[in-house]
């Protein structure tokens, strides 16, 4: 089946868009609603799209890493975030923060956690994703 026109020209004006507006969420996030999970999945969704509308080969091309290298940076992130705190004689995960820029660890840790769910939803989806009539339906 071959998406339509419109589906099409939409992708390509939402997708930009999807991204910017997840990064949005995952900034936000640590001081409001919102962070690396929700973030995370708003870019996953915007790749998803572009993989409905051309081909998983063609959205597999918007990806700046493979997926399961998306997901190790973001493991890595988040426990940077956690060991950061020692250098300051507290414990794990404890929040570490520069007055100055007013950014912290948990932006980091957030950081963390969208790449880790935009690595394995975007692992799943172009593993799973087939269109109809790929395989005889």
């Amino acid at each position: 089946m071959i998406p339509s026109l419109v589906l099409r020209t939409w992708a390509k004006l939402l997708v930009p868009l999807t991204f910017l507006f997840s990064l949005w969420i995952l900034y936000r996030g640590h001081n409001s609603p919102g962070g690396g999970f929700a973030g995370g999945i708003l870019a996953a969704t915007g790749v998803a799209l572009y993989g409905l509308a051309y081909s998983v080969a063609e959205a597999r091309k918007l990806l700046p890493a493979q997926p399961l290298a998306l997901i190790g940076a973001g493991l890595g992130f988040s426990v940077l975030s956690g060991f950061v705190a020692y250098f300051y004689n507290r414990t794990f995960l404890t929040g570490i923060w520069n007055a100055d820029l007013k950014i912290g660890t948990p932006l980091l840790f957030d950081i963390g956690v969208y790449l880790l769910v935009f690595g394995v939803l975007m692992q799943f989806a172009l593993t799973f994703e087939r269109r109809i009539g790929e395989e005889g339906e």
